[in-house]
């Protein structure tokens, strides 16, 4: 299986987990939460390069996942994870890439966020986080450029709802 895939698949479990734990009333439900971790995810295909990106609540994290990534968990904080990979899922190598990244709330300021690489299992990527208030729907505009100057865009929404 494909190492992003399967970080992604861990985050998406955490995240399931956390959710089933919580108790008391009936909060509005993280649509996220019930979608396989293949539908979190926003991928573009340019060629034989995978770029993939997850946005998710850094309290849906376990907390040894968040101690590994070095984030704070808390239900305002989301973590954006973004790799960009080249070959075949179950072969590919991570490409090295300037990634730069903005959220836009509805209605709202546009943030830049600031990526820091993070290097796990001889894998590359690149994670980064941006405060918001609930619940809030944030578009994600990418950029990467990788080593060369091949440039790629891509975009995507997620809403997000108290826990």
């Amino acid at each position: 299986m494909h190492p992003f895939l399967t970080a992604t698949r861990l985050i998406a479990s955490c995240l399931a987990l956390c959710l089933a734990a919580c108790g008391g009333g009936n909060p509005p439900p993280a649509p996220s939460a019930s979608m396989p971790a293949a539908q979190q995810e926003a991928v573009s295909r340019i060629g034989d390069v995978t770029i993939r990106a997850t946005a998710l609540q850094t309290s849906a994290l376990a907390p040894e996942v968040a101690s590994r990534y070095g984030i704070a968990r808390d239900d305002r904080t989301i973590m954006l994870l973004v790799g960009v990979r080249q070959g075949p899922d179950a072969e590919a190598v991570a490409l090295p890439a300037t990634v730069t990244v903005t959220a836009t709330p509805l209605g709202g300021t546009t943030q830049t966020l600031v990526l820091r690489e993070l290097r796990s299992d001889g894998l590359l990527d690149y994670v980064g986080t941006v405060e918001t208030s609930l619940p809030d729907t944030l578009r994600f505009d990418i950029r990467i450029v990788r080593e060369g100057g091949a440039s790629s865009t891509m975009q995507f929404s997620r809403e997000f709802y108290p826990r």
